[in-house]
Formats: structure tokens, sequence, C-alpha cells
């Protein structure tokens, strides 16, 4: 099965549903460097469809009609600077759920949750490791704190629950 996207489009796009897609849009420019495609309003004056481009994936939105569900999105944006693209987001209306850490397969990261309720896994790719190095430091202190604060801080943010759980990581056995 060959790629068969359009020119400049991925295999499998992310759909965002919003009740402000033009903030989200808007959001994602400022605080991921975002740049957008389109943004077309329908007759009642939602946004009908919306793209904006994240590094090499178009991400596409659209406004939520009031008897629909809302569905908040989970996804992973890779930035040159996890860090700086947290703080970009706070700083456009997003909220920290999990602190920005080093994980034991070379990625810096953290989350927030932005102004529309979406998670967003921030993170920047610091250095390369092997596989079996990252099986290795998963049990290195540094490494199994942060992987517990992540999965403990995404449980408590989805459950809404104080405090989160957490389990450690099996190396699968294949």
């Amino acid at each position: 099965m060959g790629h068969r996207a359009p020119e400049g489009y991925t295999s499998v796009a992310p759909w965002v549903v919003t009740d402000d897609t033009g903030a989200l849009l808007d959001f994602i420019t400022a605080a991921f460097d975002g740049e957008e495609l389109a943004r077309v309003p329908i007759e009642d004056g939602t946004i009908g469809h919306g793209e904006i481009r994240v590094g090499d994936t178009v991400v596409l939105a659209f406004d939520r009609r009031p008897d629909w569900p809302v569905m908040p999105s989970l996804l992973r944006v890779y930035v040159p600077d996890a860090d700086a693209a947290m703080a970009a987001a706070v700083a456009h209306g997003a909220q920290v759920v999990t602190e920005a850490a080093d994980s034991a397969w070379g990625d810096r990261g953290g989350r927030v949750r932005d102004p529309f309720g979406n998670i967003w896994w921030v993170v920047s790719r610091v250095e390369d490791v092997a596989p079996d190095r990252a099986w290795a430091r998963m049990s290195e202190p540094k490494y199994a704190e942060a992987m517990r604060m992540a999965q403990e801080t995404l449980d408590a943010a989805l459950s809404g629950r104080a405090t989160g759980v957490a389990s450690a990581p099996r190396r699968p056995s294949h």
C-alpha cells in the first residue's frame, strides 16, 4: 500500500472538533508555529472546515454542533524546543498537565491542555537512544519518575480525579 495522500499531507490526519475553531487555529499558530491553510465559514457563522500545518502534519478542525458531544483530542507535537513551546502555549491560555521532563527514549517534553480541552504532548527529540538502552534507562530513577508522573498526570486530567494512577511499563517479549 503506497502513500496516496495529496502532496503536503500525511496518510493519517487528526481532526479536532471544538466550540471555537477560529480560536483553536489562532492558538496553534501562536503556540506551535502553525501555518493556517484554510478557515471556511458556513452559513450559520461557524467554521465548517479548517486546516493548519504544524511541521509536516496538517491538523483538520471544525466547529462542534450544539447537540454533538464534546470530543477533546489527544495530540502529540514535535517542536524544536519543548520548554519554549509549552511556555508559549501557557502564554496563550493552555494549562500544564505534565511538567516537561526527559524520557528514557530521548525525548524531552510534557503536556498542556489547550483552552478548548485538547491535550497536547509537546516534545522535542534531544538524543537518539537505541531501544535496548531506552529499556535499560527505564529503571533509572530519573526516567522511572518521569514515566510515573506522565502516567499519573494524564490519568488525573482525563479521569477528573485529584490524583492519577500509574503502572511501570513492561518490555514486550517479541
